[in-house]
């Protein structure tokens, strides 16, 4: 399966709550959208739009289950029953919070979980080459650079567009795949990626949000 996602495009169909596209009947044909445009891979959030998707397509699904739980800061898939509902809803592969974040539960624990007691792989989603590092010790079978720019300790670090300097870095010391992810908004830095090592790029936003598209029009042309 993982071979499936080498070298290629993992679209991200995801819509928060607050989004004219939230439902799963509006992600389902999105990731339609993106399979017949060449996608590899849907990344996808939430019980119902995993179950939609996986029932309509036949594409490898990144699954995850953003929750804000207070007092902790990390959101993605943070806790075993949020890897469980992953798990149910059909997820092929299950992403994590896999920063140096305040967490609810033990990272080690739920990857321990999620590998052995739900026998699926980890995506550990990271900030930093330390993240990486740890990912990597503690068994995760893939490493993204999806949270880079989005913690405390990295925010606003590699200013609005990809981190490649991580994504070297990663691809440097890691012997797991590396995934490219985050802020990814053009073909050419989505082929930059994968030119620096990326095993495959996720891109979200610039292809599955029409007001985010929108906006970075509006903004090109008053440049």
């Amino acid at each position: 399966m993982l071979e499936n996602l080498r070298g290629g495009l993992v679209v991200s169909c995801q819509a928060l709550a607050d989004e004219p596209l939230h439902g799963p009947q509006f992600m389902e044909r999105m990731a339609l959208a993106a399979k017949q445009g060449g996608a590899v891979g849907i990344r996808a959030n939430g019980y119902a739009d995993i179950r939609a998707i996986k029932a309509s397509l036949e594409l490898p699904v990144i699954g995850i289950n953003k929750r804000n739980i207070p007092g902790f800061d990390a959101f993605i898939t943070p806790t075993k029953e949020d890897a469980r509902i992953v798990h149910e809803a059909g997820a092929d592969i299950i992403a994590v919070d896999a920063t140096s974040q305040s967490r609810p539960e033990s990272l080690a624990e739920l990857v321990r979980y999620i590998r052995f007691d739900l026998g699926k792989p980890v995506m550990a989603d990271v900030a930093t080459l330390e993240d990486g590092v740890r990912a990597e010790q503690l068994g995760c079978d893939l490493v993204g650079t999806t949270l880079s720019g989005y913690t405390p300790a990295t925010r606003g670090g590699s200013g609005r567009g990809p981190d490649f300097e991580l994504l070297k870095d990663l691809v440097a010391r890691l012997r797991i795949p590396v995934i490219a992810e985050g802020r990814i908004h053009t073909p050419e830095q989505a082929k930059e990626a994968l030119r620096l090592g990326a095993f495959c790029v996720v891109v979200g936003g610039a292809i599955t949000r029409p007001q985010e598209i929108t906006r970075r029009f509006l903004e090109g042309m008053k440049e």
